[in-house]
């Protein structure tokens, strides 16, 4: 039989007003669970409850806090492997992938337990004789926690746990495609011991749950990761009601390589960068920029190393690459494939839909040459694994071909120049910059975000999430 699975609002578990079934992309036959969806109403009392609930949590210890995060932790890392393979299962990323994202989502957690012991503050000394100054942190209030679907655990830790670190109360809605993760999550966050009202799990679609977010004013701030689109009208939104918002909304991602590279470590990072976890990462290096004197030699080997890469079940030993998320991604990827072609980009390999023992959403990764930086496959954010080469003459126009984008997440270079490295590093515009390693693949424990089109608001993860989710209080005090 199916397994149901409900909200978590209000401190119960309940029923949504209708449910969705949670499909296997490698596997259509295959039905995780039948998932509720929320209502506008349903949202409104997660909302109502973790305003009651945030003064009592904002003052609770460090101590306290810490110690929910910590049994939060511990209890994703001793089921890693069980997690992993949900994970895998609903979203189609390989089984290897989908352990390492439940590694790190555990790790988040284990962070930010030690950094509800680290919040500090600063004592001053005023102009003023006799007046003293104190410069405190303070929670925001009520966070609402918008999350996508490529990351289905990994993201929503590293907004929920230091969410709820600083004291803050959260309503989260998951994506409405990858129910299964963001539920095993909450189950664990309830069973850490959070109290009622604190913590509040909201799934169904984001024109239901996530416009009830956006329109309360109980909602004090909103931390978003999904589409350029609909990042901007949450923008517009939490300008209407004045709350504090950050935004993630994806890149355009260059590697470039220059004629220095150690050539196996390029096609590697290339490779790894471009289509692992099926090219769906914003980090993903979807303009890969060449210059002239590697490029035919980096294009076959590329070319040699994903005829080795094999597309198949996300649970199979041995698979490479998953299946794309879902038929509505594929069709995506697949008109991009056309678009390029159309341009006059030469498809070298790849761009087909694949057919494997099960059903599923299945797509040979493509590789392009001949691209200019004009073209939409080169412009606009394909989020699947499509990446096309771009040949600069030198170094000087490989980094103004990096920058002619209007995103600005990540960017990284092959080379074994000390003096391009370091000057790619300075002058690319990008939030995050790679040397010699992929695009992709950041560390928990540091800040995540980009610059342009990009993100907007405040980093993510590491200390520097104090940021967002803080507000700062200055308080003077005359003795008498």
């Amino acid at each position: 039989m199916t397994a149901h699975f409900q909200n978590f609002i209000a401190g119960e578990w309940v029923a949504g007003h209708d449910t969705t079934k949670n499909i296997n992309p490698s596997n259509t036959n295959d039905v995780i669970g039948e998932y509720a969806r929320a209502s506008a109403a349903d949202a409104e009392r997660a909302i109502a409850a973790a305003k009651a609930a945030f003064p009592a949590w904002a003052r609770t210890t460090p101590q306290e806090r810490h110690d929910i995060l910590k049994k939060v932790g511990d209890e994703i890392l001793a089921r890693k492997d069980e997690l992993g393979r949900l994970l895998s299962r609903e979203e189609g990323k390989t089984l290897p992938e989908g352990i390492g994202e439940v590694v790190r989502a555990g790790q988040i957690f284990l962070f930010f337990a030690q950094e509800a012991l680290r919040l500090a503050g600063d004592k001053i000394a005023s102009v003023r004789p006799g007046v003293d100054i104190e410069i405190t942190r303070e929670p925001v209030g009520v966070v609402g926690v918008i999350a996508p679907w490529n990351f289905p655990i990994a993201i929503p830790a590293w907004k929920i746990a230091p969410a709820l670190c600083y004291g803050n109360t959260v309503v989260f809605k998951p994506a409405d495609l990858v129910p299964g993760s963001a539920h095993a999550l909450a189950e664990i966050i309830v069973r850490a011991g959070v109290p009622s009202g604190v913590f509040n799990l909201v799934m169904g679609r984001g024109s239901v749950v996530g416009e009830a977010l956006l329109k309360s004013r109980d909602v004090n701030a909103i931390t978003f990761t999904g589409s350029v689109a609909t990042g901007r009208k949450v923008a517009e939104a939490c300008v209407g009601t004045m709350k504090k918002f950050q935004l993630e909304m994806g890149g355009k991602n260059p590697l470039v390589v220059l004629d220095d590279a150690d050539l196996k470590t390029a096609v590697e990072c290339a490779v790894n960068g471009a289509f692992f976890s099926t090219g769906q990462r914003c980090t993903a290096s979807s303009r890969i920029i060449v210059t002239a004197g590697i490029h035919d030699r980096f294009v076959d080997a590329v070319t040699e190393r994903m005829k080795g890469l094999v597309v198949d079940d996300a649970l199979k030993a041995g698979t490479h690459i998953g299946p794309v998320v879902d038929q509505n991604q594929l069709d995506q990827d697949l008109s991009y494939v056309k678009i390029g072609q159309d341009e006059g980009a030469r498809l070298v390999i790849g761009g087909e839909v694949l057919n494997r023992e099960t059903p599923g959403f299945y797509m040979a990764p493509a590789l392009f040459t001949e691209c200019t930086n004009s073209m939409r496959i080169a412009r606009e954010e394909i989020f699947g694994p499509v990446a096309s080469v771009i040949r600069a003459k030198d170094y000087e126009e490989a980094l103004a071909l990096a920058n002619d984008t209007e995103f600005g997440l990540s960017a990284g270079i092959c080379t074994s120049s000390l003096k391009y490295a370091s000057h790619f590093k300075r002058n690319v515009e990008a939030g995050m910059v790679m040397v010699n390693l992929p695009t992709a693949g950041v560390d928990y424990h540091v800040p995540f975000g980009g610059t342009k089109g990009s993100s907007y608001g405040a980093r993510e993860q590491g200390r520097y999430a104090i940021e967002f989710y803080t507000t700062v209080k200055t308080a003077y005090t005359l003795p008498v």
